[in-house]
């Protein structure tokens, strides 16, 4: 009897271990529901507005299209050969490279400066903070209707300072040497809210006793900066780095309403061509083929970014 008390024994134990695996396994599948199901709407949305317009445009680069959108006939990788050995491809690429190197340093490069200046414990230093961060609050239509004042032919203000200066008046939207450089100026003010909270942001987070103990040695103010602001900000540089040229890249709206990519094709990036050939020409197959290829230009540029730039970042 006492053996077969003694082998009845673990009886018990294993249950209650199975009854605490079963626990344990329901707990972790409540928890997972409840995290789908506050995922659910995210994830409606990126499938409604993202995944399917993505494999909508992955169809639509095999095929051609008569201008309802409809698809007409299987083409291949006839879209693709079509694109890549197309001059007006290359053109808009090439107008989209110098307006990324127009856009993309100038406003790292200012951000970067107005944060240095106003972190400074100065009087009306919020004040600051505020008009520098203002422009994130405007939209890029709103940005764009208001640039277009600006650079109106005659009721630019900013002609009227050059008047007042001895310096003739620029066509600003209408001479094809100065379309795109207008364009990269707005850019540059519409997206210098974000990259100013942002590097603003970043600077605060430095420690105050590496300042200190910089006076101590006996920095200056320039030293300090290059020394130990930068490195310890870097992540923010970074990050504005690669979000601005992505931006770049996709800009559409400021060159729609203020030159149509125009004069002259001089405004005419790839985005915009994109644009021409899907939904003014009806040509859904190739602008899909073009839509696809920037694609690939953007994961393959962040790759290289994320690959080589990240080195450089020192992370605290």
């Amino acid at each position: 009897m006492e053996k077969e008390i003694t082998l009845a024994s673990p009886l018990p134990r294993e249950s209650s271990r199975s009854k605490k695996a079963a626990s344990l396994r329901t707990s972790r599948w409540k928890e997972r529901s409840l995290a789908y199901f506050f995922l659910a709407p995210s994830l409606i949305l990126f499938g409604i507005f993202l995944f399917y317009p993505l494999l909508k445009s992955v169809y639509l680069s095999l095929y051609l299209t008569d201008p309802q959108g409809r698809v007409a006939s299987f083409a291949g990788a006839d879209n693709f050969k079509n694109v890549l050995t197309s001059e007006v491809f290359y053109n808009s690429l090439w107008i989209t490279v110098k307006f990324i190197l127009l856009t993309v340093p100038t406003g790292v490069a200012a951000a970067l400066v107005l944060a240095a200046l106003s972190i400074q414990k100065l009087k009306f230093t919020k004040l600051f903070q505020f008009f520098f961060s203002l422009p994130m609050a405007v939209s890029v239509g709103t940005g764009s209707i208001i640039w277009m004042v600006l650079y109106h032919p005659t009721l630019s203000i900013l002609n009227y300072g050059l008047s007042l200066a001895g310096i003739p008046p620029i066509a600003w939207l209408t001479d094809p040497k100065w379309a795109l450089l207008s364009i990269a100026l707005m850019t540059v003010w519409l997206n210098l809210g974000f990259n100013y909270i942002v590097m603003l942001s970043g600077m605060q987070s430095v420690p105050e006793d590496l300042y200190e103990s910089a006076k101590i040695d006996g920095s200056g103010s320039f030293r300090t900066f290059f020394r130990i602001t930068l490195p310890l900000i870097s992540p923010s540089l970074f990050f504005i780095s690669v979000v601005s040229i992505i931006s770049a890249f996709q800009s559409f709206a400021q060159i729609n309403i203020l030159t149509k990519g125009g004069p002259m094709n001089s405004t005419d990036v790839l985005v915009y061509n994109i644009y021409q050939d899907a939904f003014i020409n009806y040509r859904f197959g190739i602008g899909s083929a073009q839509a696809l290829i920037l694609f690939v230009l953007i994961t393959l540029l962040t790759i290289v970014q994320f690959k080589f730039g990240e080195k450089k970042v020192h992370y605290q």
